[in-house]
């Protein structure tokens, strides 16, 4: 595959037609072929038994989970199809940044597209509880630059799929070279919603959001006419299905898994983290049909996850996964390159499951595996003085955010998060 962007998206945009696809499910979504398996009927018991009922999604739950790989955002879609996709996306950008700093009614004969999607973002749901949504913000906000490669590492297990691996290598997003650039992209935004006030109206995640929501509207646009992109079998791209586990990948999975490391994050602030990204989900056009109303059902959706797996992506996944293990591979073989690099490897070699590491041929972490060891203690330590001490709290909170912006801004350089979709395929 070439690594410089080759073919341009066809000016021929393929009108996909939701009613089409009313009630069926991509080829590869594979739960109810796989529950009955033994492995998968046991371990499901041992699911309820760890985080509470139902262990299991019900027959009707997964299903609409499932349709849901045919559902996108219609409302941004109107207004990229009216505007970026007539005017270019430039345009379209500058569009909304006037809409964003001065108001949708600034801006003279504003589209109607874009007045539906300002009207959007800007009602607040009923069901939003900002109590809620800044403790789980707060929380986020908590695990730092741990998070970042937590999350980092457990998405390297998604690229088995390859409705999420596919959009990555066609667009070229998170492959070779742009790897960590991406990646770098993807941290400041979850510094941007997760910022205190954030999602307040006008706040810098809900404009984040938004940039991001409109990048995948395009993108989708595109790949939906990629004669490789096939809707039979993987749904439309960047789906509601996929996107709401991707949700999960910000709260209820980083909000157990960095125990491990030492947080000690309760229950409930793990059910404070999916009202937050519940909200931020929203934002972005990401609004299911079905989400998880408590721990008991988010571990049930991921378990669902792992049965329905279908683990095709191929050399694509492999490809995602050693670029992404490349991207902190030393470039000038100094200490501090090594460590992070020795760092990235430890939550890798933690977090994604030793099969998966062999299928894509992830090198081993050797001592590194042993860092999370070390480090958990003081982790766990703080965690105890926050807790005993609200001064600390506030000070823990000022000083993880002030790092992660750091490391953020130390690896972008002189450039910005932009947030602009791919205009030519890698593919």
């Amino acid at each position: 595959m070439s690594a410089e962007p080759s073919e341009k998206p066809t000016t021929h945009r393929v009108q996909f037609d939701p009613a089409a696809y009313a009630g069926k499910l991509p080829g590869e979504f594979r739960f109810f072929e796989n529950r009955d398996k033994p492995f998968y009927r046991a371990a499901s018991k041992v699911v309820a038994s760890i985080f509470g009922p139902p262990g299991a999604l019900d027959d009707e739950t997964v299903r609409i989970w499932g349709e849901s790989y045919y559902r996108a955002d219609p409302v941004a879609e109107r207004f990229v199809a009216e505007v970026y996709l007539t005017r270019g996306q430039d345009a379209g950008r500058a569009l909304v940044d006037r809409a964003l700093e001065h108001g949708v009614d600034a801006i003279p004969d504003a589209p109607a597209s874009l007045r539906a999607l300002f009207e959007e973002i800007e009602t607040v749901p009923s069901w939003v509880d900002w109590a809620r949504v800044e403790e789980g913000a707060r929380v986020f906000r908590r695990f730092g630059r741990d998070l970042f490669s937590f999350a980092g590492a457990i998405t390297l297990h998604g690229y088995r799929e390859s409705s999420v691996a596919k959009p990555l290598v066609f667009t070229g997003a998170y492959a070779g070279k742009t790897a960590l650039n991406r990646f770098l992209e993807t941290a400041s935004f979850w510094i941007d919603v997760a910022a205190p006030g954030g999602l307040r109206p006008r706040g810098v995640g809900v404009r984040t959001a938004l940039r991001v929501r409109l990048m995948h509207v395009f993108v989708r646009a595109g790949l939906l006419s990629h004669p490789q992109w096939d809707l039979d079998a993987w749904g439309v791209p960047i789906s509601q299905g996929d996107a709401l586990l991707t949700l999960m990948g910000g709260s209820f999975i980083p909000g157990y898994g960095l125990r491990l490391l030492g947080y000690l994050t309760t229950r409930d602030e793990i059910e404070a983290l999916l009202h937050f990204w519940r909200y931020v989900g929203h934002l972005m056009g990401v609004q299911p049909p079905w989400y998880p109303a408590n721990v008991g059902e988010a571990a049930a959706l991921m378990w669902a996850s792992e049965v329905k797996s279908c683990n095709r992506s191929g050399d694509d996944g492999r490809h995602l996964v050693q670029s992404y293990v490349e991207a902190f591979e030393p470039k000038g073989g100094s200490l501090a390159e090594w460590l992070e690099y020795g760092r990235e490897l430890a939550f890798v070699s933690w977090f994604v499951p030793p099969w998966t590491r062999a299928q894509f041929g992830v090198p081993s972490a050797g001592p590194f595996h042993l860092y999370h060891f070390a480090r958990a203690p003081f982790i766990a330590g703080r965690e105890l003085l926050r807790r005993a001490s609200p001064a600390f709290a506030e000070y823990e909170d000022a000083r993880v955010q002030a790092e992660s912006l750091a490391w953020v801004t130390s690896k972008l350089g002189t450039r910005h998060a932009e947030y602009k979709a791919v205009e030519k395929f890698t593919r």
